[in-house]
């Protein structure tokens, strides 16, 4: 999987939640948006069954109203840091045997980009009393969206 550029991925994570990240931080932030990406296609695989269709519809994602507030979020945001190239990038539909549709495939940069942002303000929430977050404090982070996505 390609990797976001290290100043990019430091300067988004000041952006949107004020944090201090390190080059060590990146793989485990792309292991987490591959992860949770996989895990919407595959609510969205069996949505799309359930309904009889063979393609993923954009409404057979899980995107709750946080996930959609994130989202429009990193929209924001995402104009002073033109991090949609790296996004486009990062935002590899995973394989589960059903095709997306096309408007569901250009959805997944801003998919990426909001739980890219609810991630950096979870670990904002958690780590509140630093600008760095410890290991410790991203496998919460992990823990919680593997709770909720």
């Amino acid at each position: 999987m390609p990797v976001m550029g290290v100043a990019k991925f430091e300067h988004f994570f000041r952006a949107a939640a004020g944090l201090d990240v390190s080059k060590n931080d990146l793989k485990r932030y792309n292991d987490f948006v591959d992860a949770k990406l996989y895990d919407l296609f595959l609510v969205g695989t069996a949505d799309a069954k359930a309904n009889d269709r063979d393609i993923i519809e954009p409404q057979d994602l899980p995107v709750t109203k946080g996930l959609q507030e994130s989202i429009h979020a990193f929209k924001k945001l995402e104009e002073g840091i033109e991090l949609r190239p790296l996004l486009d990038q990062l935002a590899a539909r995973p394989a589960l045997g059903m095709d997306a549709a096309e408007d569901t495939e250009q959805r997944l940069p801003d998919l990426a980009g909001g739980l890219s942002v609810a991630l950096a303000r979870a670990l904002k929430t958690i780590a509140a009393d630093t600008r760095r977050p410890s290991t410790d404090q991203w496998d919460e982070a992990f823990e919680l969206f593997d709770l909720l996505v």
